[in-house]
């Protein structure tokens, strides 16, 4: 009886998540069992922190306009009421990159949300 060659399909994937994983330290980049538990892991870690960014980017642009607003003797909550009321519509990192890298142009608009 002839010889058959099993397990093409389970090699070929086995090979694809070792390639996922370099780069992983210890037995976590050559052994299949622990490199599918890390890469799991790794990929959980990854979505979630995906969102986590865009929350602390928020709040990043959120602090820089608060800052740059405490000196004109106007508080953020305040600024984006007055924004909202006035129909302006401009989103917290563009303000935050307009305080902080165009500063007149802010001033203006600081100047027409006030009046």
């Amino acid at each position: 009886m002839v010889r058959v060659k099993r397990g093409k399909v389970a090699h070929k994937r086995r090979k694809r998540l070792l390639k996922l994983v370099k780069g992983y330290k210890w037995g976590r980049k050559k052994r299949y069992r622990l490199a599918k538990q890390a890469l799991i892991k790794a990929l959980t870690y990854a979505y979630a922190h995906r969102k986590r960014k865009k929350r602390e980017m928020r709040r990043l642009w959120q602090l820089q306009l608060n800052a740059a607003l405490r000196e004109k003797n106007l508080k953020y909550s305040q600024f984006i009421n007055l924004l909202k009321k006035k129909n302006i519509i401009l989103d917290r990192k563009i303000l935050a990159t307009l305080a902080k890298e165009h500063p007149e142009i802010f001033d203006k608009l600081v100047e027409i949300i006030t009046q």
